[in-house]
Formats: C-alpha cells, sequence, structure tokens
C-alpha cells in the first residue's frame, strides 16, 4: 500500500502547521493503546536516502505527548521536559514505520513514557521521553 496508511489507520487526529508540513501521520487508538504510523515519503528522507533522524525525533515526541496526554479522560496537558533518543536501525522509501508507547507514569507533575518505533518486526529507534504536566483537564 504505498503512499498511505496501513489499514486500521486514519488521519492524526491532532495536527500543527509543523506536523502538516513534515507528515502525513496517521493514528489509531488512544493512551497506552496509541500507536502512530508514517509511510516514508521523498521529503522524509536525508541525503543518504535514509529517514532523517530529525522525523524520527519528531514522532517519538509526537507520540509520547499524545499518548501520555490521551492516557486520561479529560486529557492531561504537558510539555516535553526530555527526550532521549537510540537509533538502532533507520528506514526508507515507501516503509511504513510504527510507533508504539509504553507508559512508565503518569505523575502529578511528571510523566515518564518510552516509545518504540518499527519497520515490520525490527526496531529501529528507542526514545524516553519526560513531559511536565501544565494542567489536568
Amino acid at each position: 500500500m504505498a503512499g498511505g496508511a496501513m489499514e486500521g489507520y486514519g488521519e492524526l487526529f491532532r495536527s500543527s502547521p509543523f506536523l502538516d508540513h513534515v507528515g502525513p501521520f496517521y493514528s489509531r487508538g488512544k493512551g497506552q493503546a496509541l500507536s502512530i504510523g508514517l509511510r516514508v515519503l521523498a521529503h522524509h528522507l536525508n541525503a543518504r536516502g535514509l529517514v532523517h533522524g530529525g522525523v524520527l525525533m519528531t514522532m517519538a515526541d509526537i507520540a509520547l505527548g499524545y499518548a501520555m496526554a490521551t492516557a486520561e479522560d479529560p486529557p492531561i496537558s504537558a510539555v516535553t521536559s526530555h527526550l532521549s533518543t537510540d537509533f538502532a536501525g533507520s528506514a526508507k522509501l515507501d516503509d511504513w514505520i510504527e510507533f508504539r508507547v509504553d507508559i512508565q507514569k503518569l505523575g502529578k507533575t511528571l510523566c515518564f513514557a518510552n516509545v518504540y518505533l518499527s519497520v515490520g518486526d525490527a526496531r529501529i529507534v528507542r526514545a524516553s521521553g519526560v513531559f511536565a504536566v501544565s494542567s489536568r483537564g
């Protein structure tokens, strides 16, 4: 299914001018079950023909933030305080990248989570994030 979302995914439920420029991104589920996907297009590639690390870090950041925000109803409002990223691989044109989040803790002032970015069965990035809670509900 080159050029679009995998079955079961729809347009990302929340976007911004920056994400619209970098995307398109897709999602399904919310909270701990949130999965975000990206079909690799030409504008995601670096000079070596692989997905640019900045695209992968952007997606790790929004996957972490959106998963934690939607883990509660009403959603949590939080901002990135720390993001650590480890690259174990990459992706190429037309690959489908999935982002799956593991929420560690939703605290009163800080939230902690990990995200794994995969192409098929291969994990290509692991990231962990700390988010500062600005408001609840």
